[in-house]
């Protein structure tokens, strides 16, 4: 079956036009992993919006109910799980904290620090937000076969494999 041109395809022709010397294939794949990502996302965002929560509010909410019980974290941890920096964890902390999902307590095993705690509200919330974050995924990639997401999913996994810096492993 052939496949249809998408925008790629017209910016990898210009690029043939300009620069014929140049071998594009690298760009063929990025740039559709970047397009996809980019799609995808305003896909994402529609089902967050519908419980009023941005894409990073769900990263934090969902990572602090994936830790299990008592869904409480150090900032520490939870800045790096999302890749994000210090300071950017403590402002989106303080506008969780208004909106009453998220606590901050007093970490037993740092006085200088506050360790971050998912409230009721929050909880409710999340476990709301991540079913139909889940339906939404599932409902995104419903339409290719078993075998084109199995491999699509190989290949993300050797393209992370690449790109991920190595994870420290206990002993």
């Amino acid at each position: 079956m052939e496949q249809k041109a998408d925008a790629v395809d017209a910016i990898l022709a210009q690029w043939r036009c300009e620069r014929p010397e140049l071998d594009v294939r690298a760009m063929a794949t990025i740039g559709r992993l970047k397009r996809c990502s980019a799609l995808m996302q305003r896909q994402l965002d529609v089902a967050f919006a519908t419980y009023d929560l941005s894409n990073w509010e769900f990263d934090v909410l969902a990572t602090l109910r994936r830790s299990g019980a008592p869904y409480c974290l150090a900032p520490t941890a939870l800045f790096s799980t999302l890749m994000i920096t210090s300071g950017t964890m403590t402002h989106r902390m303080q506008q969780l904290e208004k909106r009453g999902l998220i606590e901050r307590l007093a970490n037993p095993d740092d006085a200088r620090s506050k360790l971050v705690q998912l409230t009721q509200s929050g909880l409710a919330l999340i476990d709301r937000a991540v079913e139909a974050h889940v339906d939404n995924e599932q409902r995104i990639l419903a339409p290719l076969a078993a075998e084109q997401l199995a491999a699509l999913d190989q290949g993300l996994i050797a393209l992370l494999a690449l790109l991920e810096p190595e994870q420290p492993r206990d002993c």
